[in-house]
């Protein structure tokens, strides 16, 4: 991606510390971050805090280095905006085209992507005013996130708290990513995902299980999310990931835990993306001891394996017999490798007709690719024999061009 010039604006509010680590990963990933706060963030942060994590000048008014003219250079050589934390009336001041400060200068000059990630209380993230200033930005372009839900001032929870760090500045790398915005298109949407590795329990200490980290599934689960979805994931064994925010997590463990998942919540939903690695087998018994190694004993232990239920082609079978009534588009994931008989698109190809899902994204494994990585490329695969190559990127980035794809399904659907 190379280096890229990043704006940092934090508002006065008491999630301005977390602003802090949003600077120093931004430029620990090699970017040029210069901090504009706004004078009550400095009530919270000192100025020498942001000048040392960034190794640029902080200022906060227009009238401070007139001749660099910053409230206009600023934005206007930014390759993006991030406001973090974006206050209620940080909001209502962007929304007004305001400009009594360098930070609401440097937006109005801004052409580059614009993320904010707000924090406030419920109650003012809530209000009609806010609801209106948010659908605002977004209707300009920006990016306005999603707030995560949790411990705010004092002892009051909600939503309004501001997203972790590592959630801000994966949509931060998105935008820098993308060569187009991200869109809040998905609003009414209930949207299912599943991701991560399903684990079948041999005796108390052992499992079947595979390499699956669950990132791509929580990537879908994010962008989906903060494109306006209403999502629900169910995730079964993760790589300690950070929920996404806006996102109601259930948590499982086995193929017949995540299939149940499924079958409660499907009903509800528009869209179902099986982005999990679920296992094909279990064993027949489960020993309710762990197996021992006994000495001189050089016979090994026989494991019997059943077939799991193939829950991606259990929910298609259950939207053609009519009980999944809402559900307009499934999206199955396959992770392939090619053999004797073909490569990797012909096996896919051939999944995708036996499971009878609408859009299917293909993984070429093995040699460090898809699994365990925070990269990944692949093809995606339609009903109607469309085949399209999914660019080499970030899992967010692969992520957004899938919810891409939903949404033009979607759409073609209504039409």
């Amino acid at each position: 991606m190379g280096q890229k010039r990043v704006v940092v604006g934090v508002a006065g509010g008491i999630a301005a510390y977390k602003a802090c680590t949003v600077v120093r990963q931004l430029a620990e990933a090699g970017h040029s971050v210069r901090v504009v706060p706004t004078e009550s963030a400095l009530r919270f942060v000192g100025a020498a805090t942001f000048e040392a994590l960034s190794g640029q000048p902080v200022h906060t008014g227009v009238f401070e280095d007139v001749p660099g003219v910053p409230h206009v250079a600023l934005g206007q050589q930014a390759d993006l905006v991030v406001v973090a934390p974006a206050t209620a009336d940080l909001l209502a001041r962007a929304v007004s085209g305001r400009a009594d400060d360098l930070l609401t200068a440097t937006l109005l000059t801004a052409r580059c992507p614009v993320l904010f990630a707000p924090a406030m209380h419920t109650e003012m993230w809530q209000h009609p005013a806010t609801v209106a200033n948010v659908a605002m930005l977004r209707q300009r372009g920006a990016v306005v996130l999603e707030p995560a839900s949790g411990r705010l001032t004092g002892a009051d929870t909600g939503a309004g708290r501001l997203p972790e760090a590592e959630e801000i500045n994966t949509f931060a790398a998105l935008l820098l990513e993308r060569a187009d915005a991200l869109p809040h298109d998905l609003a009414g949407q209930k949207v299912l995902v599943t991701a991560g590795g399903t684990r079948e329990p041999i005796d108390p200490v052992r499992f079947i299980g595979n390499r699956s980290s669950g990132k791509q599934g929580y990537a879908v689960a994010r962008v989906a999310a903060q494109r306006g979805a209403e999502v629900t994931l169910i995730a079964a064994h993760t790589a300690g990931l950070i929920d996404p925010a806006g996102v109601h997590v259930v948590n499982v463990s086995s193929a017949q835990q995540l299939h149940d998942a499924v079958v409660k919540h499907a009903p509800e939903a528009h869209v179902l993306v099986m982005a999990a690695a679920v296992a094909d087998f279990r064993p027949v018994r489960v020993a309710q001891a762990k197996i021992k190694k006994n000495p001189g004993d050089e016979q090994a232990p026989t494991i019997d394996l059943v077939r799991n239920e193939d829950v991606l082609a259990g929910a298609v079978r259950a939207r053609t017999d009519g009980q999944l009534p809402n559900m307009r588009a499934i999206v199955g994931f396959a992770a392939e490798t090619g053999d004797e008989n073909g490569d990797v698109l012909f096996h896919a190809r051939a999944k995708l007709r036996r499971k009878g899902c609408d859009l299917l994204v293909v993984n070429a494994v093995g040699d460090g690719r898809a699994f365990e990585v925070d990269h990944n490329d692949g093809w995606l695969l339609a009903a109607d024999g469309t085949e399209s190559a999914l660019e080499s990127g970030s899992k967010t980035l692969m992520a957004s061009r899938i919810v891409d794809a939903i949404a033009a399904f979607l759409d073609g659907a209504r039409g």
